[in-house]
């Protein structure tokens, strides 16, 4: 019986220069097998960070930014980029 699936997937996440400052650091671990999970451990982890400043970001996960990650999961040891949205004018 395979019993992976109750173990948190290890992700890395980088932090943009703006979310440093609230931060203090560039990069982080994280355990999370999900979005969901990955945004509450890093809102809980920095008390400057909310849940609605990480969810009003672009993600992008092993490089492909993903429109509507709030059910996305988390492969061990996926790399999580955290961007400012670019509005077009």
């Amino acid at each position: 019986m395979r019993l992976d699936h109750c173990y948190s997937m290890t992700a890395h996440v980088i932090f943009s220069s703006e979310l440093q400052k609230f931060t203090g650091v560039r990069e982080a671990t994280v355990q999370a097998e999900d979005y969901r999970s990955l945004v509450i451990e890093i809102t809980d982890r920095y008390e400057g960070l909310s849940a609605a400043d990480i969810e009003d970001m672009s993600v992008a996960i092993n490089g492909e930014i993903i429109v509507e990650p709030m059910l996305e999961k988390i492969d061990h040891g996926s790399e999580v980029h955290f961007l400012y949205r670019i509005e077009g004018g």
